[in-house]
């Protein structure tokens, strides 16, 4: 086969079992096909609407026996008003610097997700990331994939201190945030809901109708915080629904 055929038509493969990472006692299966080639972008972007994920160069999603909880769901920009409380967090990070930069990873990009990690998700899967981890997370990539910057104001002529950074893939309905990290110092800024706020303010301006959030999984209080974004969609067995 081409390069291209495999692009277009692409081999899935299942992982093997471990635990869950959402809901003890329960044990995680994956789907996955691998991105690459010219066809790369709207294959991914076909999968991402069919409940995928993208992890570097690998789309995947849950594929669980007998379990269903993981539901893939959006936020419909156009629909979305923001509330009071979101609202009071827009104001209190209106001093922050935001910009798009190219998928390369830095070294300070990388401290700090390492004290996000340690700080929030310490033991969790990807508490031993290192360096290198981190640049093959950002960089091998086959699709359109930026990372936003949120910096302090700049003082002396020279960029201010970095405090978010968010992971994203452009695509043509949509933005997806494939992972975001900020500083756990920032607790009164709510910098993981600003994010947020601040991809469906961007969606909006590219005339995009989505932001992709990946999984909610009832019962997970981690994963509750999404379901506060709405009107959102959740992904089916009727298709995209919205909740």
């Amino acid at each position: 086969m081409t390069e291209q055929h495999n692009a277009r038509v692409p081999q899935f493969f299942l992982t093997p079992g471990g635990p869950c990472p959402y809901l003890p006692g329960r044990v995680e299966r994956k789907v996955f096909a691998r991105l690459s080639g010219t066809l790369a972008q709207p294959l991914s972007e076909a999968l991402t609407h069919s409940g995928f994920r993208r992890s570097q160069s690998i789309a995947y999603r849950p594929a669980c026996e007998g379990c269903s909880a993981c539901v893939s769901v959006r936020i419909l920009v156009d629909a979305f008003e923001p509330s009071r409380n979101f609202k009071r967090v827009e104001k209190r990070n209106t001093d922050l610097v935001r910009s798009e930069v190219v998928a390369e990873a830095t070294r300070e990009q990388f401290a700090l997700l390492r004290t996000y990690l340690d700080s929030r998700h310490a033991g969790g899967g990807m508490s031993d990331m290192g360096l290198f981890d981190y640049v093959a997370m950002v960089e091998e990539t086959p699709v359109d994939t930026q990372i936003v910057e949120y910096r302090r104001p700049s003082t002396d002529g020279k960029p201010g201190a970095l405090v978010a950074c968010a992971l994203t893939d452009v695509l043509r309905d949509g933005v997806s945030m494939v992972y975001s990290f900020f500083h756990p110092g920032e607790d009164a800024r709510s910098l993981g809901t600003y994010m947020i706020l601040d991809h469906i303010r961007d969606a909006k301006s590219r005339g995009i109708p989505h932001v992709y959030l990946g999984y909610w999984v009832e019962g997970s209080e981690k994963m509750n915080y999404k379901t506060r974004f709405r009107p959102m969609e959740a992904l089916t067995r009727d298709g995209w629904t919205r909740i």
